[in-house]
């Protein structure tokens, strides 16, 4: 089973506070050119997309530096869903999900706010327990939210940790609720977060989608 977790693109979407707005419409249509092409304007960090270390520090990795393997393999989830608005994660909710080797989605059930207000008082990770992902050995942590810091924020002290290890980081996730679900019944996630090539990148959108498989006691290979 494949679950797609990307919002979609399109014109008017909820960016981060100062970010480009997106517009999307035909450059190109079949009856006047012979072929339909949209015209595309929207920054980097546009819809789900992931950061590089270079986003908050111009000295780290840029998109382009960052190895494949950050951006595909085996998810573990936190479910951190049911908190309060502008709360942080719990440290001991995360800490039960790390997994060396592994991608962090940590599920706070704020995609269900995408498009309201509300959207921007999500949960959030501390500066603390960014670190304690880093120790873990963990380079690769995604959020159903705008920021896996508050928004707004006068500092970024998670992305400062976790892109100061050369982690990426993916935001605006969606259906990790679904994947909460699966992993409680045993089943195998593989993630896929890879991102637009764009050299020198700070970061870029990404088709996000998670491949669930049955129990781990399998023996048939997936489909």
């Amino acid at each position: 089973m494949i679950i797609d977790l990307s919002v979609p693109i399109v014109t008017g979407m909820p960016v981060y506070p100062g970010d480009p707005e997106v517009e999307i419409g035909p450059a190109l249509t079949v009856a006047a050119e012979g072929v339909n092409v949209l015209g595309l304007h929207l920054g980097s960090q546009s819809g789900t997309h992931v950061d590089a270390p270079f986003h908050v520090d111009d000295a780290l990795p840029t998109l382009d530096d960052l190895p494949l393997d950050r951006f595909l393999g085996p998810a573990s989830i936190a479910d951190a869903r049911g908190l309060p608005p502008r709360s942080p994660v719990p440290i001991e909710v995360v800490a039960r999900a790390l997994r060396p080797g592994t991608i962090l989605l940590i599920a706070t059930g704020w995609a269900s706010r995408w498009g309201s207000e509300d959207y921007h008082a999500h949960p959030y990770l501390t500066e603390e327990t960014a670190e304690l992902i880093i120790r873990s050995g963990v380079r690769t942590v995604g959020i159903d939210a705008l920021s896996v810091d508050p928004t707004p924020a006068e500092d970024f002290p998670a992305h400062r940790v976790l892109c100061g290890a050369h982690a990426v980081i993916a935001e605006n996730l969606r259906h990790l609720d679904r994947l909460v679900d699966h992993q409680a019944a045993g089943h195998e996630i593989e993630v896929s977060l890879l991102p637009l090539r764009l050299p020198g990148a700070d970061g870029a959108p990404v088709r996000a989608v998670a491949r669930v498989g049955p129990h781990h006691n399998r023996t048939n290979p997936p489909v």
